[in-house]
Order: C-alpha cells, then structure tokens, then sequence
C-alpha cells in the first residue's frame, strides 16, 4: 500500500490526496508534523516537508508537484492533464497560480496564523495569529474569488470543458481556508457554484471527514448544500 505522509490541513498534501482519489488509487494517510522534523521523515525527504508519498517501499517522491506529475505519468487512464498543448499550457499556468501565487498572497500566511501556530510552542513561534497577516490574507482572497468568478464566465472548468488539475488545486487551497471558516461563498456566486461540483465529487469525501482535535470545522464545511 502507498503512503502518503500528509498534514491535513495542507493544500499541497490535500491537492495529492484528491489527484490519488480521482484517479481511483488506494493509499494510506501517515500524519506527519513536519516542524518536528524527525530523523526517520528527514531521511525520506531532507527539506523535511510534507507531502511525500512512498509506494511499495520505494524511493520517496517529494513534493506536490513531483507527485502529481508522476501519478499523472503512471496512472494515465484518469488525465488531469488535457490532450490538447495549449489547453495544458492553460491548466498548468492556473495550478501554478494557485500553488505560487494565491498560496503567497492568502493561504501560506492564513494557515500559518491560524492553524499550524496552534501546534507550536512560544519559542517556535506559536501564540496568538498576528492579526495584520490574516487580515491581509483576507483581503488578497476577494481578488482570487473574482479571479474565478470571471473564469467560470466562459467556462465549465477553471481552465477549460473539462475538470483539470487546475480545479484540484484551487480546491486543495479553498477547502483549506473553508475549513477555517474565512470564505465568503455568498458573495461570489460564480466561485461558489463551482466549488459545490468539485465538492460533490466522490473524491472529496476524505477531505471533508478531516477533522483537526480542538479545532472543528464549521457547521456547513461538509454540506454540499451551504
């Protein structure tokens, strides 16, 4: 069985969970608090970060992005890649969008102040969130929901007719933020309509079960119908 070593609130991790759930295959989540920076999780991946995956007891993959590419590669009868070179060049700039940039500019500071600063002790760092970070984060994130809204004007997918690894890792990063409670859904139909459908997928329902002790989800993170 593959294992994914993972942190749940992690849209990198989250975005590989959901490329190894569309694709139909089996794995095993390993929880893996990557600030503690383990000797044995050191020697998987020496960045010490999360996610890495391991199959059958071969060489660790590290990594989001290398990991997509490679189930992308070797479990091809599910693409989330399209065909056509054009329509890719638009899915990869899209997951580069949200892996670089919506992740700089919302998610990396959001989660940081929010989540993994709960986990931390004062000398690492942990403590109460700074308050200028999140809401700046806050801010940055209405950009990025019109940025959709104005997306899915003309089209069925962010980048296209077809669900893509576009739309995994936008979802990857907002499911992240839902989880906190800090997306303004109402305000952006155009955003929220295509959540609902990414979030209906069968897919999804792991990500959804997550659950972080002493920090519960919002009452309507979990229904299809908020």
């Amino acid at each position: 069985m593959r294992q994914l070593y993972h942190l749940p609130i992690s849209p990198a991790c989250r975005k590989v969970r959901l490329v190894l759930a569309e694709k139909g295959l089996p794995f095993e989540l390993v929880e893996e608090r990557d600030w503690e920076r383990r000797h044995e999780f050191l020697a998987l991946n020496p960045a010490g970060e999360v996610p890495v995956m391991v199959e059958d007891e071969g060489e660790p993959i590290c990594g989001a992005t290398a990991i997509a590419e490679y189930l992308e590669e070797t479990a091809s009868d599910v693409a989330l890649l399209p065909g056509n070179p054009r329509e890719r060049a638009e899915t990869r700039r899209l997951v580069d969008w949200f892996d670089r940039k919506f992740a700089m500019e919302v998610s990396d500071g959001l989660l940081f102040e929010k989540v993994t600063r709960r986990f931390l002790s004062a000398a690492e760092g942990g403590g109460a969130p700074e308050m200028p970070v999140v809401r700046a984060a806050l801010h940055n994130l209405r950009y990025h929901l019109d940025y959709i809204c104005y997306l899915m004007e003309t089209r069925s997918w962010l980048a296209g007719e077809a669900m893509t690894l576009a739309d995994l890792t936008a979802a990857a990063h907002l499911s992240c933020l839902d989880y906190v409670g800090d997306v303004p859904w109402s305000q952006y139909q155009g955003a929220k309509d295509w959540y609902v459908r990414i979030k209906s997928r069968p897919g999804f329902r792991q990500i959804l079960a997550d659950h972080i002790p002493g920090m519960p989800p919002p009452k309507l993170y979990a229904n299809l119908d908020f």
